[in-house]
């Protein structure tokens, strides 16, 4: 993959340019996209779908040399007089468009350019709905632009994964860029030779009506709750292991009861999944999350588990054909947040504006 290079970086565009891509839901799978935990389970699969919970970076040339950060959804700001005062600050909030432009722009903007990256992401913070993945993935994409880059979309996976994993200083899995990359449901396989993104045939009218996605309220740290797996798996827990090995069982099965239609397994799976997840790390499930479950299982959910690696943020819930207001009536009743969501079918989009 080849490197910025100052020298003959240009940007590509005067006016403004405006990147988009999706959050995600995660259904089986997920930890083990690890690196290297796959490896040590041959035919590892993760499987996800991409909601229409969009993450947004806008980069708007300046018309001097200044440099702004703003983030809308956090209300963070960065402001330097030129791309030296960026370089010599003691102190940044905007940290993921920081690390994208040293990687970008690591001798500064052609021709001492000022501009403006605009952030925003539509998941509530800390949701476990891969929204700093997708953010990423849409500032990869809309710096590529700017500067003129060439990359194909497993170039940007790459970069944004490697870049998030220097933001969070733990191992970041694969799974969350490519609902964000590519849109649609997803089978991620997890293989020696690599990386290989599948798309899933499913009708997305068959996902929404079968599956409430609800937010907590509370934020959840996905990278310290997998790193604390992560470890106990490198170190040897027998448990841990045999746990993944029944999570990728899971998972597989997963895919192929899509592929087929045979929604009844997809719920059984869920909930199979979600209970070998919660022997894994005591702190996946909350009080909040396992009452919500309760009031919604009373009212027509079938099965449950929390998206991304848990301790708050989101949990999805597989219903009963038919019972999919009831159910979101419930959890609002008792505390919770129902995130309305379509599938989106569009992976990342870059449009330049005059």
């Amino acid at each position: 993959m080849p490197k910025s290079s100052s020298s003959s970086q240009q940007q590509s565009a005067t006016g403004n340019i405006v990147a988009h891509a999706s959050c995600r839901v995660d259904l089986a799978g997920s930890t083990l996209d690890l690196w290297p935990l796959y490896l040590f389970h041959p035919g590892a699969v993760t499987v996800n779908f991409a909601v229409n919970i969009l993450t947004r970076c806008q980069i708007i040339p300046g018309r001097d040399s200044s440099i702004h950060f703003k983030s809308i959804d956090t209300g963070r700001e960065d402001h330097f007089r030129n791309f030296d005062g960026f370089c010599q600050a003691k102190k940044i909030q905007h940290h993921l468009a920081a690390h994208l432009i040293h990687f970008f722009m690591p001798a500064g903007p052609a021709n001492n350019g000022g501009f403006t990256i605009e952030t925003n992401s539509e998941s509530p913070a800390g949701a476990g709905i891969s929204g700093s993945s997708a953010l990423m993935v849409a500032t990869v994409a809309g710096l590529a632009r700017y500067t003129g880059r060439q990359l194909d979309r497993e170039q940007i996976r790459q970069i944004a994964q490697n870049v998030e994993a220097q933001l969070i200083k733990v191992p970041t899995g694969c799974q969350d860029y490519y609902p964000a990359l590519y849109g649609g449901v997803n089978a991620i396989h997890l293989d020696v030779d690599g990386i290989h993104r599948q798309s899933i045939a499913v009708a997305p009218e068959d996902i929404e009506a079968r599956f409430v996605l609800v937010y907590t309220g509370a934020p959840r740290q996905s990278g310290i709750n997998n790193w604390e797996v992560f470890k106990a798996h490198i170190n040897g827990d027998k448990r841990v292991f045999r746990n993944f090995q029944e999570i990728g069982e899971i998972a597989r099965a997963m895919h192929a009861a899509l592929e087929s239609g045979h929604w009844p397994e997809v719920g059984r799976l869920l909930g199979e999944e979600w209970k070998l997840r919660r022997t894994n790390a005591p702190g996946i499930t909350t009080p909040l999350i396992d009452k919500l479950i309760g009031a919604a299982k009373r009212k027509g959910a079938v099965a449950a588990k929390v998206c991304g690696a848990g301790g708050g943020g989101c949990f999805v819930l597989f219903v009963r054909e038919g019972s999919h207001d009831s159910v979101a009536e419930a959890i609002r009743k008792n505390g919770g947040r129902v995130l309305p969501f379509r599938v989106n079918p569009d992976g990342v989009t870059v449009v330049s504006q005059s």
